[in-house]
C-alpha cells in the first residue's frame, strides 16, 4: 500500500498540469507608442530622465490642497465600495483555501455502534428465534482523490488567479476613489465660483434695472430698454438657481464617496486658479512607455488574472475525460462488545482504491470543455478591451495636458477683452451714442466668458487627475513608500 501511494503521488506531481494549456499573453494588445500630433505637442516629454512615474507618486504629494487630502483620507476609511471590494478579496481567498483543501487527504475520527437481529428459521419461529448481532468500531478513516491528471491542480490555479483578480480589483477601486473624490471636490469649487460670478452679475443687473426703470418712468428711455434690463435680472436668477442645484448635487456625490457627511474643514479650500495638483518636486507626470501601462494598471492586471483563470479551467475540463482515482482507508478497533473494544486483538484496517472511468454522460463533459474554451476567448477579448480602454484614457489625458494651457490663456484674454468691451458699451450708452442692447450683449458675453474660464480650469484639473489615475497613480499614500499588497488591511472573520 505504501509503495502504491508513493507511486501515485509521484505520478500526480509529474503530470498534474499536463492538460492545462500554457498561458500566452495576447499579442498586439498594446500599441507601440502613445499618439502624437498637435494636441500632444505641449504634453511634455514622456518618461524624461529624473521624473517619477505617476504610479510612484503618492496621492498626498499629488493633491496639494490640504482640504482635498483630508477628504480623500476620509473616503479611504469609510467608502462602502472600497469596503465591498476588500471583502470580495477575502471571499476569494477563502474560496482558494477551500479548493486547496480538496487536493489534500481527508482524515476523520469515527466511532459507531450497531445492533440488529436477523429473522429466525421456521423451526424457531414460535420461540422468537433469530440471530442477534452487535458491532462497535472506533478509529480513523481517510479518503484522498489522486490528482493524476491535474484536475484539482487546475481548479486550484483558477481559484488563485481569481483571488489575484479580486485583489487587483480592490486596488483599482482604491485608485478610482482617490480620483473621484478629487473630481467631485473640484466640481464643488467650480460651481461655487460660478455661483459667485452669478451673484455678482445679479447684483449688477438689479442695480442696472433700478436705474433703467427710473429712466423709463421719467420717459427718458424706451420700454424696450426697460424690458431688456428686466430680462437680464431674470436670466441671472435662473442661472443662480441652476448653479445652486449643481453645487448641491456635487456635494451629495462627494458625501456618498466619503461614506459620511462632510467633516469640518481642517484647512480652507484653495481657489481653482491657484489649485496646483503637483508639488514643486513633481513638475510633470511622465507617461512612460506603453508597455509599462500593462504592469501599472490594476484593471489590466485584473483582466489578465481572469484570463489565466480561464486557461486553468480548460485544464480542469480536459482532465474530466480521464479516470478519477480515489483512495480510501480506515484503521481502528472493532468488537461486538463495547467493553472489549480496545482489548488486544481487536484491531482492524481496510484499504480500498477505486477508479471511475466516465463512459457516457450525454455530452456533458464535452460541453463543459467547449464552455471553458469559449470563456477563454471571452477573457482574451476582455483583456484586449481593458488594454485599449487604458490607452484611450492615457491618450485623452495627454491630449488634455497638451492643450488646456493654451485654451486657458485664450479664455483669460477673452475675459479681459469682454470686460473692456462692457466698459466701452456703458460709456457710449451713458453719452447717448449707443442703445442699451449693446450694453446687455456685452454683459452677457462677459458673464459667459467668466463662467467658461472657470469650467475650463476645472476641466483641466480633472483631466490631470484622470491622467494620474490612468497611469496607475493613487495607490501609494506618499512618494517613496513601498507598495502595499492589494489585499492589505483584509481581516479574516473570527470563527
Amino acid at each position: 500500500m505504501k509503495r502504491l501511494t508513493t507511486l501515485l503521488s509521484v505520478a500526480a506531481l509529474a503530470s498534474g498540469c499536463a492538460l492545462q494549456p500554457a498561458y500566452e499573453r495576447p499579442a498586439g494588445a498594446a500599441p507601440a507608442a502613445y499618439p502624437s500630433g498637435p494636441a500632444y505637442d505641449g504634453a511634455g516629454a514622456a518618461g524624461m530622465d529624473g521624473n517619477i512615474a505617476a504610479a510612484d507618486i503618492g496621492w498626498q504629494d499629488f493633491l496639494v490642497d490640504a482640504r482635498l487630502r483630508q477628504l480623500v483620507g476620509v473616503a479611504l476609511a469609510n467608502n462602502q465600495d472600497l469596503r465591498i471590494a476588500l471583502l470580495r478579496v477575502g471571499q476569494a481567498r477563502t474560496a482558494l483555501q477551500l479548493q486547496r483543501s480538496a487536493a489534500l487527504p481527508r482524515v476523520d475520527l469515527e466511532a459507531s455502534g450497531t445492533r440488529g437481529r436477523s429473522a429466525g428459521s421456521s423451526n424457531n419461529a414460535g420461540n422468537g428465534g433469530g440471530n442477534s448481532t452487535r458491532s462497535n468500531f472506533a478509529g480513523f478513516a481517510a479518503a484522498w482523490e489522486v490528482d493524476l491528471f491535474g484536475r484539482l491542480q487546475s481548479l486550484t490555479d483558477a481559484a488563485r488567479e481569481q483571488y489575484l483578480a479580486s485583489a487587483h480589483a480592490r486596488q483599482a477601486t482604491h485608485i478610482l476613489l482617490v480620483a473621484q473624490v478629487a473630481e467631485q471636490y473640484l466640481a464643488m469649487l467650480a460651481y461655487a465660483e460660478q455661483l459667485a460670478v452669478t451673484e455678482e452679475t445679479l447684483a449688477a443687473a438689479r442695480e442696472s434695472y433700478r436705474i433703467v426703470k427710473l429712466q423709463f418712468d421719467t420717459g427718458t428711455v424706451s420700454e424696450l430698454d426697460e424690458t431688456l434690463a428686466r430680462g437680464t435680472v431674470e436670466q441671472a436668477l435662473a442661472n443662480r438657481a441652476a448653479q445652486q442645484r449643481l453645487r448641491a448635487q456635487a456635494e451629495n456625490a462627494l458625501v456618498l464617496l466619503l461614506g459620511q457627511p462632510l467633516p469640518p474643514a481642517s484647512a480652507p479650500a484653495t481657489p481653482l486658479d491657484r489649485q496646483p495638483l503637483l508639488a514643486a518636486q513633481f513638475p510633470d507626470i511622465p507617461a512612460g512607455l506603453p508597455s509599462d501601462l500593462l504592469l501599472r494598471r490594476p484593471d489590466v492586471l485584473q483582466a489578465e488574472a481572469q484570463l489565466r483563470a480561464q486557461y486553468a479551467n480548460i485544464g480542469a475540463a480536459r482532465a474530466a475525460f480521464f479516470p478519477n482515482i480515489g483512495l480510501t482507508a480506515s484503521a481502528g478497533t472493532a468488537s461486538a462488545a463495547l467493553g472489549r473494544l480496545f482489548e488486544a486483538g481487536t484491531g482492524v484496517w481496510s484499504f480500498a482504491p477505486s477508479l471511475v472511468l466516465p463512459l457516457f454522460d450525454g455530452g456533458a463533459r464535452q460541453a463543459d470543455l467547449d464552455n471553458a474554451r469559449i470563456a477563454r476567448d471571452i477573457g482574451v477579448a476582455q483583456y484586449r478591451q481593458a488594454v485599449q480602454v487604458a490607452f484611450r484614457e492615457v491618450a485623452d489625458g495627454l491630449a488634455a495636458r497638451g492643450t488646456y494651457d493654451a485654451e486657458l490663456a485664450a479664455r483669460r484674454r477673452d475675459v479681459a477683452s469682454q470686460q473692456r468691451r462692457l466698459e466701452l458699451a456703458e460709456l457710449l450708452y451713458s453719452s447717448g451714442t449707443n442703445d442699451y442692447l449693446s450694453v446687455l450683449t456685452a454683459k452677457t458675453d462677459l458673464y459667459n466668458a467668466r463662467v467658461s474660464l472657470i469650467a475650463a480650469r476645472q476641466n483641466q484639473l480633472a483631466a490631470l487627475v484622470g491622467l494620474y489615475r490612468a497611469l496607475g497613480g493613487g495607490w501609494l499614500e506618499r512618494t517613496g513608500d513601498a507598495p502595499s499588497a492589494p489585499d492589505a488591511g483584509l481581516l479574516v472573520p473570527a470563527s
